[in-house]
């Protein structure tokens, strides 16, 4: 054997040895570490009316974006006209279990076409990556992380995951004709395309962040449930149909405001 021969095989086995550990952690980066990471950017949206009660009545959920303080949720979630008569603002909560601190949220701008509204903190938290603007194909693999219970048994984020299994006109599916409201009507006239999910979501996840399960990456915002037989059967039978408003809306907000991300 030559000197280069020998040279190039020892040089092989060093190369595949000192690569094989780092391949290794890449690979390891599973699904569970991806939802770790998500968790901490995602927040409880809640109504801080201390007249009313000594803790936070939660609303829905939301995420955080841009430099770490700035938060996405449902424009629905927000909706409420606060009392000026009284000490009453929005709070975004953070943290699990009992085990959680709340700061207060302004409400920057809205967007009630496409269900979505851009709140400010003072306090600094982990924000999430930004996907494309590019709509996914049916059958693509996501998941989405709120709180689906609301405080009912302690703040405890949780994660479900499924696929996008349409990109469909944004109208609540009705089962008769009759059943086709005005604004429906007009929305189909001029449709504004979202995600549907083969995914089961609940009241208490509107305005939780639609992600990539292999990078982490914020697809779209959950924002609605189809509920097939009224809304006390929301939690006890889910029709397992869920929509999401898709990330560029998302975009187009933080873009009016000057948001980097």
């Amino acid at each position: 054997m030559s000197y280069l021969s020998h040279y190039s095989n020892v040089l092989l086995v060093f190369t595949s040895l000192f690569f094989s550990p780092f391949i290794s952690a890449n690979a390891s980066y599973s699904f569970v570490d991806i939802v770790s990471e998500t968790t901490d950017s995602v927040v409880a949206i809640g109504l801080y009316t201390p007249l009313e009660s000594d803790g936070n009545q939660v609303l829905g959920t939301g995420f955080v974006v841009g430099n770490g303080k700035w938060v996405i949720t449902n424009y629905h979630v927000v909706s409420k006209i606060l009392d000026p008569q009284i000490v009453q603002h929005y709070v975004a909560i953070h943290g699990e279990g009992r085990d959680v601190t709340a700061q207060k949220a302004e409400i920057i701008d809205i967007d009630p076409v496409h269900d979505l509204a851009l709140l400010k903190i003072s306090n600094e938290l982990k924000p999430l990556k930004m996907g494309s603007e590019t709509l996914l194909k049916p059958g693509n693999e996501i998941a989405f992380t709120g709180f689906p219970l609301g405080a009912a048994i302690g703040l405890y984020p949780a994660t479900h995951k499924g696929l996008i299994s349409a990109i469909t006109p944004d109208a609540i599916p009705a089962r008769n004709a009759d059943q086709l409201t005005v604004s429906m009507l007009k929305r189909l006239k001029k449709p504004e395309l979202v995600y549907q999910l083969d995914a089961t979501a609940f009241p208490g996840n509107s305005g939780s962040p639609v992600y990539n399960i292999e990078t982490g990456q914020l697809v779209g915002v959950i924002n609605k449930v189809f509920v097939s037989q009224g809304k006390e059967a929301a939690l006890s039978s889910p029709s397992g149909i869920s929509y999401a408003i898709p990330v560029k809306h998302v975009m187009a907000i933080l873009n009016k405001n000057d948001v980097k991300y």
